[in-house]
């Protein structure tokens, strides 16, 4: 199986553009290749409630879970709204990511 490639990386700041978080903002923490979600700080926070343990000792605990991938874009600091991604090859050959609109580098 191949590995896919997604313009989304870890430590980028990305807003939820659908579904039941939209609008929320938040710093992606994980990447998951292979299912092709996300795991952003702060968005999609679920309670779950655990037996008591000695590790644990009350009952509910909050638990931030991955999101679809194609449900976050990455904001773009210049005009502070989520903008599409391009591969930008330079002279030396490195690749760089870069915003359609506003062609500024990503971080």
């Amino acid at each position: 199986m191949t590995q896919l490639r997604f313009k989304v990386k870890k430590d980028d700041f990305v807003e939820v553009i659908t579904g039941k978080n939209k609008g929320k903002r938040g710093k992606v923490l994980k990447v998951f290749l292979s299912e092709a979600r996300v795991l952003v700080e702060g968005v999609n926070v679920v309670t779950r409630f655990l037996k008591a343990t000695q590790q644990n000792p009350n009952g509910p605990v909050s638990k931030t879970l991955p999101i679809h991938i194609s449900n976050v874009a990455v904001v773009d600091p210049s005009t502070d709204k989520p903008g599409k991604i391009a591969i930008q090859i330079n002279e030396n050959g490195t690749k760089t990511r870069v915003f359609k609109k506003s062609a500024q580098a990503v971080r």
